[in-house]
């Protein structure tokens, strides 16, 4: 089969490879139809998440059964169906919590209660490194999908593709970053990131009747873009101190009752950013995290969905007790919300594929993952189908 396979940082190309196999009673093998490349994707091909074996990459997949192991139930040959991004269990502790991120059995050899930086991680994820589990990904014609009986969710007919790829991943992520904040409507949310999460924060906020949504970002295409979808105010980001000023002033002086940061730890940085990290021994910047903490009015709520891999030097512990706020981070507990999600978007409730500005072969993926990486022409997501 064609896979996208990662061999080493910037080098991604589209590989034949053997098709994946049953290895386990509860498994299936899916035909995938369409897949995309996500942004946490970009921390493989940065470097940024350490990866030494050649893997196939993508958590983004849906398709239709292709196989069922003998213990499946619920799912058939010729079902179609989207699939979560974390690899969950469906019966341990975490999963009993509706944390699937931080299944018990789904990770075997990196597992543990610390949540260190290179050992005991969390739940397993489809094509997102050894740490993870070392799972082959979904940016390929077939992949394998372990415990089935938990995951996948069947799509209704009369849905496309396009409508709901983005269950996997993006969209319960960026509403799980509004759903941490309790909104009781008609509060200010200010999203940073006109990224596909950051986009989908935004129409999240929509859902909860934010009275004021204002996405902010560095690229001026990506904030019109989403202005566009959402109605939302846009700030564009010249550095820290006016971004800030300019949130307290749409905000009577208090800032943003829900900051959500949708950036992670690798923003656009100046030399000055890069040389402390290389003296700080750390991978890329809080610099977004740290424009929330002050964006956010007093008593205000702190969603971080981007990722932060190692830990940080001057983390802002007394601005966070000052100013009382509330943080909540970490990967998006799909599992728990995706049937909700689904219902918003059968009923027309919610428009996902408007983010997508490329689609491509999966043989051209080198070229998607340069120009989403580099944000050329125009690009906010790109979609590939691996049969082109």
């Amino acid at each position: 089969m064609k896979a996208a396979v990662f061999h080493s940082p910037g080098k991604i190309t589209c590989d034949e490879t053997e098709d994946p196999k049953i290895e386990a009673q509860d498994d299936v093998i899916l035909k995938v139809t369409s897949t995309a490349i996500c942004g946490s994707d970009l921390h493989m091909y940065s470097g940024g998440i350490p990866q030494a074996r050649p893997m196939v990459m993508g958590h983004e997949f849906m398709g239709i059964v292709e196989e069922t192991g003998s213990n499946v139930h619920g799912l058939k040959v010729g079902d179609r169906v989207v699939v979560p991004f974390p690899i969950a269990c469906g019966g341990c502790f975490f999963c009993d919590h509706d944390l699937p991120g931080h299944c018990e059995n789904s990770n075997p050899d990196m597992y543990g209660p610390e949540g260190g930086i290179l050992t005991e991680k969390g739940g397993g994820m489809f094509g997102y490194s050894d740490l993870y589990g070392g799972y082959n990904g979904g940016q390929a014609q077939y992949v394998r999908v372990p415990f089935a009986n938990t995951g996948p969710r069947k799509v209704p007919d009369h849905l496309t593709d396009s409508q709901v790829l983005f269950l996997t991943d993006i969209f319960p992520t960026g509403y799980t970053g509004v759903m941490w904040g309790e909104l009781k409507g008609g509060e200010t949310v200010a999203v940073f990131g006109a990224g596909p999460v950051g986009v989908m924060a935004a129409k999240s906020a929509v859902l909860h009747n934010a009275s004021k949504i204002i996405v902010i970002d560095t690229l001026q295409y990506r904030l019109d873009r989403v202005k566009a979808q959402t109605g939302c105010e846009t700030v564009l980001w010249k550095n820290a101190k006016d971004t800030i000023e300019e949130i307290r002033h749409l905000t009577q002086g208090r800032g943003a009752d829900l900051c959500i940061d949708a950036v992670g730890f690798e923003p656009e940085r100046n030399i000055v950013d890069r040389v402390k990290a290389t003296v700080n021994f750390e991978k890329g910047s809080i610099k977004v995290l740290d424009a929330c903490f002050s964006a956010a009015r007093r008593g205000g709520r702190i969603s971080i969905l981007g990722v932060y891999p190692v830990n940080y030097d001057n983390f802002r512990l007394g601005q966070i007790f000052d100013k009382g706020l509330t943080v909540k981070a970490g990967q998006a507990p799909v599992h728990a919300v995706i049937d909700k999600l689904l219902g918003y978007v059968a009923e027309g409730k919610v428009v996902l594929d408007d983010v997508i500005t490329h689609r491509m072969s999966l043989t051209d993926v080198a070229k998607g993952y340069e120009i989403f990486d580099k944000k050329e022409d125009g690009c906010v997501k790109v979609v590939l189908d691996p049969w082109k």
